[in-house]
Protein backbone atom coordinates (compact mmCIF):
# COMPACT_ATOMS: atom_id res chain seq x y z
CA UNK A 1 0.00 0.00 0.00
CA UNK A 2 2.74 2.62 1.08
CA UNK A 3 6.28 2.69 -0.35
CA UNK A 4 7.47 2.96 2.88
CA UNK A 5 5.54 0.01 4.96
CA UNK A 6 5.42 0.25 8.21
CA UNK A 7 2.04 -2.41 9.54
CA UNK A 8 1.75 -2.72 13.49
CA UNK A 9 -0.93 -3.53 15.78
CA UNK A 10 -2.20 -1.28 18.63
CA UNK A 11 -4.37 -2.93 21.42
CA UNK A 12 -7.22 -0.69 22.67
CA UNK A 13 -8.12 -0.13 26.14
CA UNK A 14 -10.64 -2.72 26.11
CA UNK A 15 -7.92 -5.03 24.89
CA UNK A 16 -8.58 -5.42 21.00
CA UNK A 17 -6.04 -5.72 18.81
CA UNK A 18 -6.04 -3.00 16.00
CA UNK A 19 -4.45 -3.35 13.01
CA UNK A 20 -2.71 0.05 11.54
CA UNK A 21 -0.05 1.27 8.96
CA UNK A 22 1.86 4.07 8.45
CA UNK A 23 4.48 5.21 5.97
CA UNK A 24 6.52 6.34 8.74
CA UNK A 25 8.52 4.88 11.35
CA UNK A 26 6.98 6.01 14.74
CA UNK A 27 10.68 7.78 15.79
CA UNK A 28 10.70 9.39 12.46
CA UNK A 29 7.22 11.82 13.20
CA UNK A 30 7.22 15.17 12.09
CA UNK A 31 5.16 16.72 14.89
CA UNK A 32 4.92 20.24 12.63
CA UNK A 33 3.54 18.38 9.69
CA UNK A 34 0.02 16.88 9.56
CA UNK A 35 -0.75 13.26 9.34
CA UNK A 36 -3.71 12.49 6.81
CA UNK A 37 -5.59 9.66 8.79
CA UNK A 38 -7.87 7.97 5.65
CA UNK A 39 -11.42 6.59 7.30
CA UNK A 40 -13.06 4.21 4.90
CA UNK A 41 -17.05 3.66 4.15
CA UNK A 42 -19.47 0.51 5.09
CA UNK A 43 -18.16 -2.48 3.95
CA UNK A 44 -15.32 -0.53 2.34
CA UNK A 45 -11.43 -0.75 2.74
CA UNK A 46 -8.52 1.29 2.17
CA UNK A 47 -8.12 0.29 -1.27
CA UNK A 48 -10.52 3.38 -1.78
CA UNK A 49 -7.83 4.74 -1.72
CA UNK A 50 -5.87 4.02 -3.68
CA UNK A 51 -5.52 6.53 -5.82
CA UNK A 52 -5.13 8.95 -2.60
CA UNK A 53 -2.39 7.43 -0.92
CA UNK A 54 0.45 7.43 -3.68
CA UNK A 55 -0.51 10.59 -4.37
CA UNK A 56 0.31 12.47 -1.22
CA UNK A 57 3.26 9.90 -0.12
CA UNK A 58 4.80 11.48 -3.42
CA UNK A 59 4.32 14.93 -1.92
CA UNK A 60 5.83 13.58 1.37
CA UNK A 61 3.21 13.49 3.44
CA UNK A 62 2.70 11.85 6.64
CA UNK A 63 -0.48 8.97 6.15
CA UNK A 64 -2.19 6.33 8.97
CA UNK A 65 -4.24 3.70 8.12
CA UNK A 66 -6.38 1.14 9.99
CA UNK A 67 -8.78 -1.49 9.74
CA UNK A 68 -12.07 -0.78 12.86
CA UNK A 69 -12.50 -3.27 15.16
CA UNK A 70 -14.27 -6.68 13.36
CA UNK A 71 -12.78 -5.40 10.00
CA UNK A 72 -10.17 -7.20 7.99
CA UNK A 73 -6.66 -7.49 10.38
CA UNK A 74 -7.76 -5.77 13.01
CA UNK A 75 -9.57 -8.43 16.09
CA UNK A 76 -13.22 -10.25 14.66
CA UNK A 77 -13.88 -11.57 18.24
CA UNK A 78 -16.33 -11.09 20.86
CA UNK A 79 -19.40 -9.45 20.85
CA UNK A 80 -20.60 -7.71 17.43
CA UNK A 81 -22.47 -4.79 19.21
CA UNK A 82 -18.99 -3.49 20.80
CA UNK A 83 -18.58 -2.80 17.02
CA UNK A 84 -20.13 1.01 17.33
CA UNK A 85 -19.14 4.28 16.25
CA UNK A 86 -18.05 5.92 20.19
CA UNK A 87 -16.10 2.28 20.53
CA UNK A 88 -14.07 3.30 16.52
CA UNK A 89 -13.77 6.41 17.66
CA UNK A 90 -12.31 5.94 20.76
CA UNK A 91 -10.01 3.16 18.98
CA UNK A 92 -8.51 5.75 17.14
CA UNK A 93 -7.89 8.58 19.84
CA UNK A 94 -5.96 5.92 22.24
CA UNK A 95 -4.10 5.06 18.35
CA UNK A 96 -3.07 8.65 17.55
CA UNK A 97 -2.26 9.13 21.07
CA UNK A 98 -0.38 6.14 21.55
CA UNK A 99 1.74 7.00 18.18
CA UNK A 100 2.25 10.58 20.07
CA UNK A 101 0.10 12.48 16.80
CA UNK A 102 -1.57 15.69 17.88
CA UNK A 103 -1.67 17.58 14.18
CA UNK A 104 -4.24 15.35 11.96
CA UNK A 105 -6.60 16.06 9.29
CA UNK A 106 -9.26 12.75 8.45
CA UNK A 107 -10.68 11.89 5.25
CA UNK A 108 -13.84 9.78 5.42
CA UNK A 109 -15.72 8.42 2.61
CA UNK A 110 -19.07 6.91 3.26
CA UNK A 111 -19.56 5.41 6.79
CA UNK A 112 -16.18 6.99 7.24
CA UNK A 113 -18.42 10.69 6.95
CA UNK A 114 -20.06 9.67 10.10
CA UNK A 115 -17.04 8.33 11.93
CA UNK A 116 -14.94 11.29 10.98
CA UNK A 117 -18.02 13.93 12.59
CA UNK A 118 -18.53 11.22 15.67
CA UNK A 119 -14.46 12.03 16.13
CA UNK A 120 -14.82 15.78 16.01
CA UNK A 121 -17.19 15.60 18.50
CA UNK A 122 -15.71 13.76 21.02
CA UNK A 123 -12.33 14.53 20.53
CA UNK A 124 -11.73 17.55 18.43
CA UNK A 125 -8.42 18.21 19.86
CA UNK A 126 -7.35 15.57 17.85
CA UNK A 127 -7.67 17.03 14.05
CA UNK A 128 -6.97 20.55 12.64
CA UNK A 129 -9.07 19.87 9.76
CA UNK A 130 -11.54 16.79 8.25
CA UNK A 131 -12.65 16.13 4.02
CA UNK A 132 -15.95 14.29 4.28
CA UNK A 133 -16.84 12.15 0.87
CA UNK A 134 -20.40 11.05 -0.13
CA UNK A 135 -21.45 11.04 3.89
CA UNK A 136 -24.87 11.17 5.23
CA UNK A 137 -26.07 11.75 8.90
CA UNK A 138 -29.49 11.11 7.18
CA UNK A 139 -30.03 7.11 7.55
CA UNK A 140 -29.37 5.60 4.57
CA UNK A 141 -32.45 3.31 4.34
CA UNK A 142 -34.51 6.51 4.01
CA UNK A 143 -32.62 7.87 1.41
CA UNK A 144 -30.56 5.19 -0.71
CA UNK A 145 -31.26 5.99 -4.42
CA UNK A 146 -33.25 8.49 -3.44
CA UNK A 147 -35.87 6.12 -1.92
CA UNK A 148 -36.84 4.68 0.99
CA UNK A 149 -36.12 0.96 -0.78
CA UNK A 150 -33.57 -0.14 1.13
CA UNK A 151 -35.31 0.43 4.59
CA UNK A 152 -38.42 -2.15 2.97
CA UNK A 153 -35.97 -5.10 1.87
CA UNK A 154 -33.61 -5.08 4.35
CA UNK A 155 -35.84 -6.60 7.25
CA UNK A 156 -36.87 -9.36 4.70
CA UNK A 157 -33.16 -10.13 3.53
CA UNK A 158 -31.71 -9.71 7.08
CA UNK A 159 -34.92 -12.31 7.88
CA UNK A 160 -34.34 -14.93 4.81
CA UNK A 161 -30.44 -14.90 6.14
CA UNK A 162 -31.58 -15.82 9.55
CA UNK A 163 -33.99 -18.45 7.80
CA UNK A 164 -31.34 -20.07 5.63
CA UNK A 165 -27.93 -19.16 7.26
CA UNK A 166 -25.33 -21.72 5.44
CA UNK A 167 -26.84 -20.23 1.80
CA UNK A 168 -26.56 -16.55 2.49
CA UNK A 169 -23.16 -16.97 4.35
CA UNK A 170 -22.00 -19.14 0.85
CA UNK A 171 -23.64 -16.42 -1.16
CA UNK A 172 -21.97 -13.52 1.06
CA UNK A 173 -17.95 -15.40 0.47
CA UNK A 174 -18.60 -16.57 -2.99
CA UNK A 175 -20.66 -13.37 -5.06
CA UNK A 176 -17.35 -11.23 -6.00
CA UNK A 177 -17.18 -14.56 -8.79
CA UNK A 178 -20.88 -13.38 -10.32
CA UNK A 179 -20.52 -11.00 -12.65
CA UNK A 180 -24.14 -9.80 -12.62
CA UNK A 181 -23.71 -8.68 -8.65
CA UNK A 182 -20.38 -7.07 -9.94
CA UNK A 183 -22.53 -5.02 -12.96
CA UNK A 184 -25.06 -4.01 -10.36
CA UNK A 185 -22.26 -2.92 -7.68
CA UNK A 186 -20.66 -1.41 -10.52
CA UNK A 187 -23.54 0.40 -11.57
CA UNK A 188 -24.86 1.41 -8.39
CA UNK A 189 -21.88 3.39 -7.27
CA UNK A 190 -19.13 4.28 -9.58
CA UNK A 191 -18.85 6.03 -12.94
CA UNK A 192 -18.26 3.23 -14.97
CA UNK A 193 -17.11 5.41 -17.50
CA UNK A 194 -14.30 6.39 -15.62
CA UNK A 195 -13.63 3.44 -12.66
CA UNK A 196 -12.23 0.13 -14.13
CA UNK A 197 -14.32 -3.36 -13.40
CA UNK A 198 -10.62 -4.37 -11.51
CA UNK A 199 -11.38 -2.00 -8.94
CA UNK A 200 -14.83 -3.51 -8.32
CA UNK A 201 -13.77 -6.76 -8.18
CA UNK A 202 -11.06 -5.94 -5.57
CA UNK A 203 -13.70 -4.42 -3.47
CA UNK A 204 -16.34 -7.36 -3.79
CA UNK A 205 -13.22 -9.42 -2.87
CA UNK A 206 -12.82 -7.35 0.27
CA UNK A 207 -16.48 -7.81 1.25
CA UNK A 208 -15.84 -11.30 1.45
CA UNK A 209 -13.36 -11.31 3.92
CA UNK A 210 -15.72 -9.37 6.69
CA UNK A 211 -18.39 -11.55 8.16
CA UNK A 212 -21.26 -11.29 6.91
CA UNK A 213 -23.45 -9.72 10.45
CA UNK A 214 -21.62 -6.94 10.00
CA UNK A 215 -23.57 -5.68 6.97
CA UNK A 216 -26.66 -5.36 8.96
CA UNK A 217 -25.20 -4.24 12.38
CA UNK A 218 -23.46 -1.40 10.09
CA UNK A 219 -26.73 -0.39 8.33
CA UNK A 220 -28.26 -0.13 12.06
CA UNK A 221 -25.53 1.97 13.41
CA UNK A 222 -25.66 4.53 10.47
CA UNK A 223 -29.58 4.52 10.95
CA UNK A 224 -29.38 5.14 14.53
CA UNK A 225 -26.53 7.65 14.74
CA UNK A 226 -27.65 10.83 16.05
CA UNK A 227 -24.78 13.41 15.03
CA UNK A 228 -26.96 15.24 13.26
CA UNK A 229 -28.05 17.39 15.87
CA UNK A 230 -24.44 18.05 16.86
CA UNK A 231 -23.45 19.46 13.52
CA UNK A 232 -23.40 23.11 14.81
CA UNK A 233 -21.05 22.45 17.29
CA UNK A 234 -18.35 21.05 15.62
CA UNK A 235 -15.73 24.05 14.87
CA UNK A 236 -13.11 21.85 12.71
CA UNK A 237 -12.77 22.98 9.17
CA UNK A 238 -14.03 20.33 7.02
CA UNK A 239 -14.21 20.52 3.30
CA UNK A 240 -17.25 18.63 1.87
CA UNK A 241 -17.45 16.52 -1.11
CA UNK A 242 -20.10 15.14 -3.19
CA UNK A 243 -20.28 13.67 -6.62
CA UNK A 244 -23.29 15.05 -8.84
CA UNK A 245 -24.30 11.78 -10.20
CA UNK A 246 -24.09 9.79 -6.68
CA UNK A 247 -27.34 7.43 -6.97
CA UNK A 248 -26.40 5.89 -3.31
CA UNK A 249 -26.22 9.16 -1.31
CA UNK A 250 -28.23 11.95 -3.62
CA UNK A 251 -26.36 15.43 -3.82
CA UNK A 252 -28.32 17.58 -0.85
CA UNK A 253 -27.18 15.72 1.72
CA UNK A 254 -23.56 17.06 1.19
CA UNK A 255 -25.60 20.67 1.58
CA UNK A 256 -27.22 19.56 4.67
CA UNK A 257 -23.79 19.36 6.18
CA UNK A 258 -22.27 22.85 5.05
CA UNK A 259 -25.68 23.93 5.98
CA UNK A 260 -25.13 23.13 9.51
CA UNK A 261 -21.27 23.18 10.12
CA UNK A 262 -19.96 26.48 10.60
CA UNK A 263 -16.33 26.04 9.55
CA UNK A 264 -17.33 23.73 6.19
CA UNK A 265 -17.18 24.47 2.59
CA UNK A 266 -18.17 22.33 -0.06
CA UNK A 267 -16.78 20.75 -3.72
CA UNK A 268 -19.38 19.19 -6.21
CA UNK A 269 -17.83 16.71 -8.85
CA UNK A 270 -19.06 16.68 -12.25
CA UNK A 271 -20.18 13.50 -13.49
CA UNK A 272 -18.96 11.79 -9.92
CA UNK A 273 -20.33 9.09 -8.21
CA UNK A 274 -20.87 7.67 -5.07
CA UNK A 275 -16.75 7.18 -5.05
CA UNK A 276 -15.40 10.29 -6.96
CA UNK A 277 -12.07 9.50 -5.17
CA UNK A 278 -12.04 6.68 -7.90
CA UNK A 279 -13.72 8.65 -10.75
CA UNK A 280 -11.81 11.28 -10.94
CA UNK A 281 -8.51 10.80 -8.81
CA UNK A 282 -6.44 13.42 -10.19
CA UNK A 283 -9.00 15.77 -9.87
CA UNK A 284 -9.91 14.82 -6.59
CA UNK A 285 -6.49 14.85 -5.16
CA UNK A 286 -5.54 18.42 -6.08
CA UNK A 287 -8.79 19.53 -4.59
CA UNK A 288 -7.80 17.31 -1.27
CA UNK A 289 -4.15 19.25 -1.42
CA UNK A 290 -5.44 22.72 -1.82
CA UNK A 291 -7.89 21.96 1.26
CA UNK A 292 -4.35 20.34 3.10
CA UNK A 293 -2.34 23.11 2.21
CA UNK A 294 -4.55 25.55 3.44
CA UNK A 295 -5.27 23.54 6.45
CA UNK A 296 -2.03 23.37 7.10
CA UNK A 297 -0.29 26.65 7.00
CA UNK A 298 -3.59 27.72 9.40
CA UNK A 299 -2.40 26.11 12.16
CA UNK A 300 1.45 26.32 11.30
Amino acid sequence: MFKKNHPSYFYTSDSIRIFYNTNFERIDLDPKRPVLVLIYGLLCSNNHYKYQIPFFEELGYQILIHDYRFHYASEQVGDIETCNFPNITKDLHELLADLNIKKSIFVGHSMGVNICLEHARRYPEDMIGQILISGTVIPPQDIMFDSNMVDIVAPHLKAFTEKYPTLFKNFWKHSYKNPIAQYMIFDGGFNKKQVEMEFIQLYMKKISELPEALFFHLLKLMHDHDVINHLESIQTPTLVIGGDKDKIIPNYLQRILTTNMPASELYIVKDGSHVPQADFPELINLRLLRFVEKTHARNS
